[in-house]
């Protein structure tokens, strides 16, 4: 009686009667010490282009020439650098249609005049789609499947022709089971269900609000963005009807356009509820709609040392959650003690805190309910008056932090957002 033979078995009985290659074999060969070692991965670049209005001074960029412009800067930012050595570009998108789909990841990486053997991937989880892409990118490199990754993020709320897209078709069975239509729910209601739910009220609101925006004037007079922008240059085609001619004007965009320096909390207290008629939440104290891009160049330990690099920070720790989606703006109380207990610290350890500011009155609950020192939140602004650029803001918010702590001095700093349909994310990085 034989014992059956294993698929191994039977391809070495294949090999000894000459039905195999030499590297046939090798692929069925057992492996010895075939486990990777669990890498770090750092990042020594990252960049983004100025965030600007919904039509405004990217209303004719388009967001793959803004994703272009961000990875060629990104790289050049480390000279030496065999571009080669990318394993993957990974791009977060909100809204992948239209000008910015077509896997627009591979698209940005091609405009961008990178070799043609470096890959590109969209990714999509709605606000945390940048900060995803970092997440996704550090794995490859800790998992050893790569030792160079960008993670990129492009948005143009421009190019949409609405928050849902430019065809909206939402399930039917969302709105049939009262269980299931806090999907449906616009934003804005979810935040003033946010709202009432923690009793924040108006006034808060639009204090929140105004600090937002005068932290955001200072950092811009103070020049404290200047590490990490990329000025981006453009040309404007305006056409002149005395003589029937385009002219061209060239612009260069250096400086985020949302903050305001005008902004009082009465200018702010004389707008209406948007979304409720009885409601407080308004344009003013609500993230902006915005157009940019960023991109980040994350290493492992190997290229560090193969380059003699100085890495920006490394990479902690990320974490999702899930939240109901009619109190989605709540989901980072989920998401920022999972990414915390992952990287084994607390949140009194957090120098740095870049929470994204989807609406005030949400910010503040996710502050209130953690305990977050408004301190440490968003010491140069938020997306009230930086704006949002969905998609793109999670790598954005990354370039903002490592620079910050870099020029700062702290050691732990931590980006967390909301996102749609009710989840959370947040991602913890150290400053080396």
């Amino acid at each position: 009686m034989f014992a059956p033979l294993c698929a191994g078995d039977r391809q070495r009985t294949k090999a000894a009667a000459g039905l195999l290659t030499p590297h046939a074999l090798l692929l069925t060969a057992p492996k010895e010490n075939s486990m990777k070692q669990i890498q770090e991965a750092y990042i020594v670049a990252a960049t983004r282009t100025p965030v600007a209005k919904r039509n405004g001074m990217f209303r004719t960029v388009r967001p793959d020439d803004m994703l272009a412009h961000v990875l060629a800067a990104v790289v050049a930012k480390v000279p030496g650098l065999d571009a080669n050595e990318i394993g993957d570009v990974i791009v977060g998108c909100a809204m992948p249609e239209a000008e910015q789909g077509m896997n627009v990841a591979r698209i940005g990486v091609l405009l961008a005049g990178l070799p043609n053997t470096v890959p590109g991937i969209t990714i999509n989880r709605f606000c945390s789609s940048g900060l995803q892409a970092v997440a996704d990118a550090a794995s490859q490199i800790q998992l050893g499947n790569a030792d160079v990754m960008i993670a990129a993020g492009t948005e143009s709320m421009t190019v949409m022709t609405n928050m849902m897209g430019n065809k909206v078709v939402v399930n039917p069975a969302v709105f049939a089971a009262d269980e299931q239509r806090g999907i449906a729910f616009g934003m804005g209601l979810t935040a003033e269900k946010v709202a009432r739910q923690w009793q924040i009220g108006r006034e808060a609101q639009d204090a929140f609000a105004l600090e937002s925006h005068r932290k955001a004037c200072a950092a811009i007079a103070a020049g404290h963005f200047q590490a990490e922008i990329s000025p981006l240059a453009f040309d404007e085609h305006l056409p002149d009807l005395k003589s029937g001619e385009v002219k061209v004007r060239q612009r260069l965009a250096e400086h985020d356009e949302g903050a305001r320096a005008d902004v009082s909390l009465e200018s702010l207290g004389r707008l209406k509820p948007v979304f409720d008629a009885r409601g407080t939440v308004t344009a003013g104290n609500a993230s902006q709609m915005s157009d940019g891009a960023a991109a980040v160049l994350l290493v492992s330990e190997k290229i560090l040392k193969q380059f003699n690099l100085t890495p920006l920070a490394r990479f902690c720790s990320y974490a999702v959650a899930g939240v109901p989606p009619e109190i989605m703006g709540i989901g980072p109380v989920a998401a920022i003690p999972r990414a915390l207990a992952q990287a084994g610290i607390s949140r009194q350890q957090l120098d740095w805190i870049e929470l994204n500011e989807a609406f005030a009155a949400q910010a503040l609950a996710v502050m209130h309910d953690l305990e977050l020192d408004p301190a440490r939140v968003n010491p140069l602004g938020g997306a009230i008056a930086l704006g949002h650029p969905l998609g793109a803001t999670g790598a954005i918010r990354t370039a903002t932090l490592v620079h910050g702590l870099q020029r700062s001095g702290g050691r732990y700093g931590m980006i967390s957002m909301c996102i749609g349909t009710g989840m959370g994310a947040a991602g913890v990085f150290e400053r080396l």
